[in-house]
Parts: structure tokens; sequence; C-alpha cells
């Protein structure tokens, strides 16, 4: 084995075709680098889909057996996902050092293509769980003619986003969190005398509720409605539409229990993964805001090669494209460790590695 054969350096290192350095053409000196760095963002986009492949798989398991090393590898892989994202946001540094001048010199000689048709880029949206109707200006994602995707790629994505997502599969599996069963809260005296939720939820919704200021009371109704469902009277149909989560209630719960009781061993590994799809989540945000600065010095208030309104369009995708904003969102509903209801000691029990 050699080391260029086993890179297979031949195809990598000959596949820089600058258009501005072919006949009639004026070589435009950073087309070079405009070109190595989109590979590098395209290398290391197929490298996030492998690593979320392999998340989705594990996921995708009816029961996860949480003493094999599953679930460790996930948040292992996840962390690896971060570490990529933020390689990329620094990776917008090196392009910076080209000029708009400079790109100016090539700028046309690419139309109609924009870093818009990345297949792979929007795969990695679609496998985290970024749906269709939720995108910013949704019809540009159905473009299969000029400056659009070919029909080939648009299946993909298409195909891709029929399929269950990354949130999805993480959903199915905090429902399955059997936390709340009966036989855990036997013993557990409750502080509230109400019976409509379970006993925890009593307590946990009065401490919370207690702890509000006076601007602040509105919130409790906001907590019924995302986690139980409950229907606020004089809400309107656009305040209960911003509540609404791509996640379920019970989701929800089990995924705020794991955030305030992250201390127990048995959670640690759970809490890291939801607190890694949160950070992906906020960095691909970044890579975005970047990107939409990147644009802005580069080529001002002017249309996209690829015929997208250019700034404008990024502007709206990154204040609109977070996939899992209602997990970063339940820090709204958590309480003063302090004031945490004590666990039954049965449930404890479960929560440690020696149950």
């Amino acid at each position: 084995m050699y080391y260029g054969s086993y890179l297979q350096l031949d195809k990598v290192l000959d596949a820089q075709y600058p258009v501005s350095f072919e006949k009639g053409n004026e070589p435009a000196h950073d087309e070079m680098l405009f070109i190595v760095i989109h590979q590098a963002y395209e290398l290391w986009f197929k490298q996030i889909l492998f690593e979320l492949d392999y998340a989705m798989k594990i996921f995708s398991q009816e029961k996860i057996n949480d003493n094999s090393e599953d679930l460790n590898l996930v948040r292992h892989r996840l962390h690896r996902v971060i570490s990529i994202i933020q390689l990329l946001n620094q990776q917008v540094h090196i392009l910076d050092t080209m000029t708009p001048l400079d790109f100016l010199e090539f700028r046309n000689l690419l139309t109609p293509s924009s870093g818009f048709q990345s297949m792979q880029f929007r795969l990695i949206e679609a496998r985290l769980g970024l749906q269709l109707d939720k995108r910013h200006q949704k019809d540009y994602y159905k473009r299969t003619n000029e400056g659009g995707f070919t029909k080939e790629d648009y299946k993909n994505i298409s195909d891709t986003e029929d399929q269950q997502s990354l949130l999805q599969l993480v959903n199915a599996w905090l429902e399955r969190m059997p936390f709340f069963t009966e036989e855990y809260w036997k013993q557990y005296q409750s502080s509230v005398d109400v019976s409509s939720l379970h006993p925890f939820w009593n307590d946990y919704r009065n401490i919370y509720h207690t702890g509000l200021t006076e601007r602040e009371q509105n919130k409790i109704h906001d907590f019924d409605y995302v986690f139980f469902e409950k229907t606020p009277e004089g809400f309107t149909a656009e305040q209960l539409d911003g509540l609404r989560s791509n996640f379920s209630p019970a989701a929800l719960r089990a995924a705020l229990f794991i955030m305030l009781y992250r201390d127990f061993p048995m959670f640690q590994t759970s809490y890291q993964i939801l607190d890694s799809l949160i950070e992906i989540d906020h960095l691909m945000s970044n890579w975005r805001h970047k990107h939409l600065i990147m644009v802005r010095r580069m080529i001002g208030m002017r249309v996209g090669t690829g015929n997208t309104s250019g700034a404008g369009y990024l502007e709206g995708a990154m204040s609109k494209h977070y996939v899992y904003r209602d997990l970063s969102g339940l820090s709204t509903y958590l309480i003063e460790r302090k004031k945490l209801p004590k666990l039954p000691e049965e449930l404890i029990r479960n929560l440690g590695f020696n149950a």
C-alpha cells in the first residue's frame, strides 16, 4: 500500500479546474482557493453524514441497551460532528482572505451554480430533522430548473425527507423513558393536593409557578401547553403556533427530567447527547451567520449566482432553520437545583449503576 494510492490523491488533487483558467478567459488567481475551500466543505459534509447515519442506526432500535456501548458512541460521534462544524466555521476566515474584487474576477463564470445546490448540506439538514415546510422560502427547494437542483439530487433530498429524521428517532427514544412508571413512585409523597398530573409534575409545576416573577406569571400557561397540551384561554393562534414543538409533550417531559437530574450516573450520557444536538443546532446557525456576513461583504445585496435573493435568503434561513430549538428552549422551564423535588428511593436505585 502506498500513501498516494491509499488516499487516491490522483483523483483528489486532479479535481480542481478553475474555469477562469480555460482558454479565452482571464485567469483569476483566487478561484483555486474558492474551489479548494468548497471541496473541503463537501468532504467534511460527507463525514458529518457518516456520523449521523451511525447515530440514526442506534436510535432506530426499538430498545437501546444502556449497558452497551451504543449511546456512548452516539455521544462521542455527535461530539465529533460538533468539532467538524467548528472547523467549518473557522474555514470561512480563510475564504475571507479573498477580497470582493478578487471574487468578481470569476464570479460571473459560476452562474447559475450556487452553494444552495449542495446536496450534502441539504441531506444534513434533512437528517437532523429540518422539514421542508419549515424552511425559509420553501419553494426554492422544489426547483429543478436553472439555479435549482438536478432531478437526481432533488429526488435524493426528497427521499431523505420522507424517511425518519434523527429528531423523530430521538423523540421516540425519549418517549420510551420509563422514569414515570407507577412502580417507581409508590412511596413518593406529593406536597400538592392535585391529582390531575403525575405526582412529580404536580410538585414541579407548583415550584416552577411560585418561582416566577410578577412579569413572568403567564409562563405557567406556556408550561401547561408545552408539557401537557392544555390550551390556555385567550391565546391567539399565533401564540400557540409559537409554542408548538417538533417534539411530543411526553418526549419534552423526559428531556426536561434528564436535564434536571443529569448528575445521576444513568443520565450523564443521555444529557450529553441532548446537549450535543443543541450545540450542533447553534453551530449550524453560526455557520449560516458567517456565510451571510461573507456574502454581504463579497456581493452586498446583489442576487446570488443561483438566482436566489443572496444575503436576503441567507438571513431568513439563519433565523428560521433551527431544528432543536425546542430542546434549547427547555431552559425556560428550569428551577433552582436546590428546589428540585427529592426522587423516591426506588427510582434512585434504578438511576445508578448498581441497580
